[in-house]
């Protein structure tokens, strides 16, 4: 299923936050409507949210600079939001195409995630036990996808693989869209509770620990979804390798480490109402909800693009993927 589509001339996008009960794709066609998606996560994952915000840059007829700006400020953390926008502004001063530039990033991420699923792949076994947290499939890349795209990729050659999905709250991608698109793709997947990941890896039911990351620090600190630097401290723990899925332009080299990226702090609906059909709280109970924390890069076995393999990140070998 394509989560972004250009056809005849308009963009139409799988609402995401409306999985896995309703498959429905909307036609932004103002610059507030692209706004929303992004910020509302209807259209969500890094890679996802940079080519969307390319053929934002395309298709609305106003003043580039400023959209550029305000697009960027939907998801401060997402890197592959502003890379992709610097990108279009830079082809819009050079005079090209627009629609094709933003077709060229759609293509080129497909590309990627392929190269990233085989490499990924490399370090896995037939009848592994697979860890994830959040989303990291072809729903929120354009192909495949990064975290996930292993595992799809392996299920195409053959390989059986048995997933435990963190269901990630407060938003549910783990439960709303990785079981999805598992489920989908005919893969043997088991919905687990956050605070369950512990459990299954004392069981010894984990083999490995596949996460995407939304941006990466020259040193190898990422930032993942909320909730990913514990699995990969249990991951330590137990000795069960924690690879982090990425294209490299998720790689910011301009911020040394974890403690420079931006971590961008969501409503306090999102833990109170959003998945209840009653408040969980009281009105007044204050919320601290951050969409993303740091993944020390000691904690990480590798990360994985699609130009090669990173083990032990550090930014001497951070270094030798430019």
């Amino acid at each position: 299923m394509e989560n972004i589509r250009f056809e005849n001339g308009a963009l139409y996008l799988l609402d995401q936050s409306l999985l896995p009960n309703q498959e429905v794709y909307i036609a932004p066609q103002t610059k507030e409507d692209y706004f929303f998606a992004i910020k509302k996560l209807q259209v969500r994952g890094a890679p996802a949210i940079g080519i969307f915000a390319a053929y934002a840059m395309a298709l609305l007829d106003t003043d580039k600079y400023e959209l550029k700006k305000y697009l960027d400020s939907a998801r401060p953390t997402a890197v592959n939001l502003s890379w992709a926008t610097q990108r279009m502004l830079s082809a819009y001063n050079e005079g090209k195409d627009l629609i094709k530039e933003a077709q060229s990033i759609h293509n080129e991420d497909r590309e990627r995630c392929c190269k990233i699923s085989e490499y990924g792949l490399s370090v896995l076994n037939d009848g592994d036990g697979i860890l994830t947290h959040c989303n990291a499939g072809a729903l929120a890349t354009s192909s495949y996808g990064t975290g996930l795209g292993p595992l799809l990729l392996g299920k195409e050659k053959g390989y059986n693989f048995h997933v435990f999905s963190d269901e990630t709250r407060p938003l549910m991608q783990g439960a709303r869209i990785t079981a999805y698109e598992l489920e989908k793709a005919g893969i043997d997947v088991t919905l687990i509770c956050d605070n369950m990941a512990s459990t299954v890896m004392k069981q010894g039911k984990i083999n490995a620990v596949l996460v995407g990351a939304d941006r990466i620090a020259a040193n190898g600190d990422t930032a993942n979804k909320i909730g990913t630097s514990g699995v990969a401290v249990l991951a330590k723990h137990y000795g069960i390798p924690f690879y982090v899925l990425a294209p490299t332009s998720t790689i910011d080299f301009n911020i040394e480490t974890g403690k420079d990226i931006i971590i961008e702090e969501r409503e306090p609906s999102e833990i109170k109402e959003l998945n209840f059909r009653e408040p969980v709280a009281l009105p007044e109970t204050k919320c601290y909800n951050p969409a993303f924390d740091i993944t020390d890069g000691s904690l990480i076995t590798a990360i994985i693009t699609e130009k090669g393999i990173i083990k032990n990140p550090s930014k001497e070998n951070m270094e030798k993927i430019k």
